[in-house]
């Protein structure tokens, strides 16, 4: 495994860190983020946010929140992806 550290919420506090890394054998973003509040799963897991597709957040995922600033290193991850040849439109996967 080769993570590649892409950036850290830049008001992180002591404690916690919002990250953002990139993973090339698997082609994957790693993001490391705050839980949801229960209002927030809740939420997410009881809305059908695609017609037809299951709700809720089966047992082998989760959800994490990141801050907003956070977004140029998302942006930066999306673009490091693409630049090292990571990323694959869904159709050539």
């Amino acid at each position: 495994m080769n993570l590649e550290f892409v950036g850290i919420d830049p008001n992180t506090p002591n404690g916690g860190s919002p990250t953002v890394w990139l993973e090339d054998e698997k082609g994957e973003i790693v993001i490391q983020g705050w839980l949801p509040d229960l209002e927030t799963y809740e939420k997410i897991s009881e809305t059908e946010w695609v017609p037809g597709h299951p709700t809720g957040v089966p047992d082998h995922e989760t959800v994490v929140r990141l801050p907003v600033r956070m977004i140029p290193i998302l942006r930066k991850a999306c673009d490091d992806a693409e630049r090292t040849g990571l990323y694959r439109p869904a159709e050539e996967c």
